[in-house]
């Protein structure tokens, strides 16, 4: 059986790191987004299920400890930018 929680940060970590990584064009954002989020959760779910073996960590706890700090990144490099910290 398959379960799948909350699994909000995907949106916020990997667009943003596409873009961080390369051009910011929509014809290359999109569909490497697509497939780096397929990526990304392949592999949160595969965290998920190892860590705690026999036992499952739910997807959501894993992108969320992977996004939160990410986020707070990608926050504070843009009010840097601005010349607010």
């Amino acid at each position: 059986m398959s379960v799948s929680g909350l699994i909000g940060f995907v949106g916020i970590i990997v667009p943003h790191t596409v873009r961080l990584a390369s051009s910011a064009s929509y014809r290359v954002l999109m569909p490497v987004s697509m497939i780096g989020g397929a990526a990304f959760l392949v592999l949160a779910d595969l965290l998920a299920r190892t860590v705690e073996a026999p036992g499952e960590v739910p997807i959501g706890v894993v992108t969320a400890m992977i996004g939160a700090p990410f986020f707070l990144f990608v926050l504070r490099s843009r009010r840097s930018r601005q010349g607010v910290l």
